[in-house]
């Protein structure tokens, strides 16, 4: 019995070791109407460091979805600190937090986020089109990650010619293609059944362990006690974490 305790405080003192990631302190974001005020992130302190897959769970409406955004700098906070690879990104205009975005984060969601007219390889291309990679290299990159992803034989297809599990692994390809420093998962086997869903999770923990740092957002236990670390949130506010 004594040593899953001890187990788990070893990786807590590895984790503690590397470098934050992410790194947000008294973090707040409120949002105004007229009439009402809604403080939906309340002076949260979070910290991610490099190779760790952490889980957001908490109720609909709790604050999540809010810090992921602002966590992957689609959004600013109200008040607060965020650190982000060691620097204050909180205040960034839109378009410098979208400079560090597209070289830095790469994101899967629920929904896949395909482009239903653009080929696997081209949807997988589009990140390294945007930010100025020379072609030889699209190549090159696009080949490598779809082999990794077990869909280089699917290149040529469209989403609408696959499975709801290989389309997000299509998505997860997109999200590898630019070797992001941080993937943000928004609920990625929520549109999925069950086995898929498990062929995703057991993606994503791969990806973890050859190195990726992950926070993914998500209603499933299940999916929950893939990750490192468990945070969760109510009412806009850290309620602990496991």
């Amino acid at each position: 019995m004594l040593a899953e305790p001890l187990q788990q405080r070893a990786i807590e003192e590895s984790a503690a070791a590397r470098a934050a990631v992410i790194e947000v302190t008294r973090l707040s974001k409120v949002f105004r109407t007229d009439e009402v005020e809604t403080t939906a992130v309340d002076n949260i302190d979070f910290v991610v460091r490099e190779g760790e897959f952490v889980a957001l769970m908490g109720p609909s409406g709790c604050g999540k979805s809010t810090l992921m955004h602002i966590i992957g700098l689609l959004d600013s906070p109200s008040s607060g600190s965020y650190r982000f690879l060691g620097d204050e990104v909180a205040q960034l205009s839109e378009r410098r937090r979208a400079g560090i975005r597209k070289h830095n984060i790469g994101f899967i969601f629920q929904s896949f986020n395909l482009i239903d007219e653009l080929s696997v390889y081209e949807n997988v291309e589009l990140p390294l089109v945007y930010a100025g990679v020379a072609p030889a290299e699209r190549r090159t990159r696009v080949a490598a990650v779809l082999t990794k992803l077990k869909m280089e034989h699917r290149s040529k297809h469209y989403p609408l010619q696959l499975s709801g599990g290989q389309q997000q692994r299509v998505a997860v390809a997109r999200a590898l293609v630019s070797a992001p420093k941080l993937i943000l998962a928004d609920e990625p086997t929520g549109n999925l059944d069950s086995r898929h869903g498990e062929e995703v999770m057991d993606t994503l923990r791969q990806l973890n362990r050859e190195g990726s740092t992950i926070v993914m957002v998500t209603h499933s236990e299940h999916d929950a006690s893939y990750c490192d670390r468990v945070q969760r949130l109510l009412d806009g506010k850290l309620v602990g974490a496991h």
